[in-house]
């Protein structure tokens, strides 16, 4: 699991003063998925408020616009595609078999 994400550049190997625990989550379909215990550097982290629209609201401004066309997409590793900017990185850090990440 680690090294498919190393091989796609989503973890890269580091040394950092930081390091956060893992958890990995067996998954129903026999795979793993990586988690993070991120609580102690939330903690520390001051605390962001973004806008999230109503879905009634959306729901109506869609309707209200006679859209011809709707589409899904599958998102499910779109979290992957976010960058974390370099100065924020160390604090990202966790530990795998004796590696640390971030």
């Amino acid at each position: 699991m680690i090294r498919e994400l190393e091989s796609q550049g989503v973890v890269s190997k580091t040394h950092s003063p930081f390091n956060s625990p893992i958890w990995p989550v067996h998954k129903s379909d026999r795979e793993w998925r990586l988690t993070v215990d991120y609580r102690a550097l939330n903690e520390v982290t001051p605390p962001l408020s973004a806008a999230v629209p109503d879905m009634l609201e959306l729901q109506y401004e869609l309707e209200s616009k006679a859209a011809k066309w709707y589409a899904t997409i599958d998102i499910a590793n779109a979290f992957f595609s976010i960058p974390l900017a370099a100065e924020c990185r160390p604090q990202f850090a966790f530990t795998w078999r004796g590696v640390q990440y971030t």
